[in-house]
């Protein structure tokens, strides 16, 4: 089924929960709800014919100037060989999804990952807590307005370009 298909099967399904979509992209996409990703991600992997068995990729992207952060799902199907994109904004001051580890267990680290380096937090996740940085890091390091500490535990954190 073509990424056409799979939105007028999710528009029919989900209604307004759908919040748009761009079926021409490279990577044919559909915006999704916040609260509904987990019911939609469900709808998806459950349904015989759409049968998104894997979660790809889960990853996160700040929209500074748009004051938001975005939550992007790559999701194929084995069985229909064929893919699609969700993508769910949410405001950069209370950045919260529901997890999708139920749905994929592949979503566990991957939304740790987000959660530790974007904040966004997973409403549900059995075990939310940072996976690359220390426990006690403050801050998180791919929002684009992160300004790096001096140093950590009197670590420096100053280290010259490898460029030169």
């Amino acid at each position: 089924m073509d990424a056409s298909g799979i939105h007028e099967r999710l528009v029919a399904r989900f209604g307004s929960r759908i919040a748009g979509c761009d079926l021409k992209a490279r990577d044919p996409w559909v915006a999704v709800e916040a609260a509904a990703v987990e019911e939609i991600a469900r709808y998806l992997r459950d349904d015989p014919e759409l049968a998104f068995d894997a979660l790809s990729n889960l990853t996160g992207v700040d929209w500074k100037v748009e004051n938001r952060l975005e939550v992007v799902y790559h999701l194929y199907s084995y069985r229909h060989r064929h893919s699609l994109v969700l993508r769910v904004s949410v405001p950069r001051e209370a950045p919260q999804v529901p997890s999708v580890e139920g749905v994929w267990k592949a979503a566990n680290w991957l939304e740790r990952e987000a959660y530790d380096l974007l904040g966004i937090e997973f409403a549900g996740h059995p075990d939310l807590r940072r996976l690359l940085m220390p426990e006690d890091w403050v801050g998180h390091p791919l929002r684009k307005d992160f300004v790096e500490p001096d140093e950590y535990h009197g670590i420096s954190t100053r280290r010259e370009s490898l460029l030169r």
